[in-house]
């Protein structure tokens, strides 16, 4: 009987442990099926609209499409899944509820940024051109601008109607962005670029034909699309923007001013109040660091005085733009030499340092990372801004470099599309801010054990970049929450960081434009310093910062709340030596 009834527990045992992975098996492959008609998804022909596909139609259908499939999600239980595809269940979900809310608050309406825009954005598929297929895909592209202009036409003037147009104010400088386009020689037009150094190997008749055909796009399709892009803002847009800066004042401004907040923090746990607050409270924090730091270095003046002095100062600033680059280069290099001490995987895809465009460099801040395709030919570059000089303060260029760079974007996102065959492409092609830049500013505070600053400036352009970040927590909900004006921003930028008054004024614009992505990088990355900390109580001589970093990067862009979780696991295991 007793050996019955072990026997009788055996099998049950046996028994429950298949139904288990039986019920594990079809909840991946149920995922696994989603997951790879999300991806398979195309939307629209991509050889009809190389640029896209920007109609109202369009988007509803993509709304349409997202919510049947978040449905779907929602009927997969989650507990049945190993880490790596729940983590893919709840990024999804969050990727397709994004898209529903595209439509929803019809974004597409408004597809214009301080520093940016749909016809801007051109400017990122001007590249070099290795070989024939690539010189073709480009001509189609340049001949798609007709089309792709006319499309945000459309959309921009609905916009104007239903007043959610950008505010007037953020539009000074703008006209570049357009005018710049517009040449007399077709050979001096930016677009043109790529077609004065054509691939080798190609026969001078095939070369020939080439050029014809870039003469031809360019003089007859893309200038003549900047003149009318021209006249559009100048005798359209412009005249008929809002006066208020807050979008909360715009229809249904307050409700898509806490979905922007939940979207860029990829919580909901967070309210305008509750992120003003926090950086209320980082301002004093950092104030109180940069203090110390005029104090050590006996400066014989305020506060305000000490940031006029970096703002003024020659010794702050590069004489010409290749000394810049130079300087920039040399840093970058400093922290390649440091990243095995901190890292145990290394992305296998390089980056350049290059200038950032002259078409878009007014608008820029200081710097940006582009990144390529995991099997482009092309490296990553890190973008630094030559324009305006004496804008371009060197003891801010370790902070700028590490966050751009290595080991902020360039590591983060060069591994980020190196993942292995078990996360979906989706996830290699994702990117969250409060991840993304949360790991950018976070880089900036590692950059110090990397011995990366090595004056009292330079430690104290670190703080200024983080005070500029907390400052962001402030000004964007004072914006977009609580009715501050423009001179209110800037008179709080300027006081509180030592950005130049033109980074000052470019950033508050940016915030204007841009609804809440500017709290994501203090978020993100008080999270990130959060979760150290908390690892590093915790397991004290055991601690490894490689490995700890090898937990942030290793399953990719994450949401906060996913983060969290790998940090709490990864201390339980290490504690409990597994």
């Amino acid at each position: 009987m007793k050996r019955f009834f072990s026997i009788s527990i055996v099998l049950l045992l046996f028994v429950l442990t298949s139904g288990c992975q039986e019920r594990s098996q079809d909840a991946a492959d149920h995922l696994a099926a989603i997951i790879k008609r999300y991806e398979d998804h195309k939307g629209y022909d991509k050889e009809t609209y190389p640029l896209g596909l920007f109609t109202k139609e369009h988007f509803r259908a993509e709304a349409e499409f997202a919510e049947k499939m978040r449905q779907e999600l929602l009927e997969i239980d989650g507990d049945h899944l190993g880490e790596t595809d729940k983590i893919s269940l709840e990024l999804l979900k969050f990727v397709l509820q994004d898209k529903i809310d595209y439509y929803h608050y019809e974004r597409y309406l408004n597809p214009l940024l301080s520093d940016s825009g749909f016809h801007s954005s051109l400017t990122y598929n001007v590249r070099p051109l290795t070989n024939y297929e690539q010189v073709e895909k480009y001509l189609k592209k340049l001949k798609a601008i007709p089309e792709f202009v006319n499309q945000h036409f459309v959309n921009l003037r609905e916009g104007l109607e239903k007043g959610v147009s950008q505010p007037r104010v953020i539009f000074e400088g703008y006209e570049s962005t357009y005018n710049d386009h517009i040449v007399e020689n077709y050979q001096d037009s930016y677009y043109y670029s790529p077609f004065k150094d054509l691939p080798e190997g190609l026969s001078d008749a095939v070369k020939d034909s080439i050029l014809e055909a870039a003469k031809t796009v360019i003089e007859t399709e893309v200038t003549p699309q900047f003149k009318k892009i021209k006249s559009f803002f100048e005798e359209e847009y412009l005249p008929k923007t809002r006066t208020v800066i807050g979008v909360s004042e715009t229809p249904t401004g307050k409700e898509y001013y806490q979905n922007r907040i939940n979207f860029y923090t990829t919580s909901t746990d967070y309210t305008a109040e509750d992120i003003h607050q926090i950086g209320l409270r980082e301002v004093a924090r950092i104030k109180g660091q940069m203090e110390k730091i005029i104090e050590d270095l006996e400066f014989e003046g305020s506060f305000a005085d000490f940031l006029e002095f970096l703002r003024t100062d020659e010794q702050f600033y590069a004489e010409t733009p290749r000394q810049l680059l130079m300087i920039a280069r040399d840093m970058a290099k400093r922290a390649d030499g440091q990243l095995p001490r901190f890292f145990k995987t290394l992305p296998r895809k390089p980056y350049g340092v290059a200038p950032v465009p002259d078409a878009i460099a007014p608008k820029y801040t200081g710097g940006r990372y582009v990144g390529t395709e995991k099997n482009s030919t092309d490296p990553g570059y890190y973008w630094v801004n030559t324009y305006d000089l004496p804008s371009r303060t060197l003891y801010t260029l370790p902070s700028l470099t590490v966050h751009e760079a290595v080991p902020g974007h360039h590591l983060q996102g060069a591994l980020n599309a190196e993942l292995g065959d078990s996360i979906p492409q989706f996830r290699k092609d994702l990117y969250l801010s409060a991840y993304g830049e949360g790991w950018g500013l976070y880089t900036e505070f590692l950059a110090e054990e990397m011995g990366m600053y090595t004056t009292p400036y330079e430690h104290f352009g670190k703080l200024t970049y983080e005070m500029w970040r907390a400052c962001r927590l402030v000004v964007d909900t004072g914006i977009h929450a609580k009715g501050w004006t423009r001179e209110q921003v800037v008179d709080f930028m300027a006081s509180n960081t030592a950005l130049s008054l033109h980074e000052v004024n470019t950033e508050t614009d940016r915030y204007i434009s841009w609804p809440g992505q500017a709290l994501s990088y203090k978020i993100g990355e008080l999270k990130i310093r959060e979760l150290r900390k908390k690892a590093e109580a915790a397991l004290g001589d055991h601690f490894d910062i490689r490995e700890f970093h090898e937990v942030v990067l290793g399953q990719g862009t994450v949401t906060l709340a996913i983060l969290e979780d790998r940090i709490n696991r990864y201390i339980q295991q290490t504690a409990h030596g597994s």
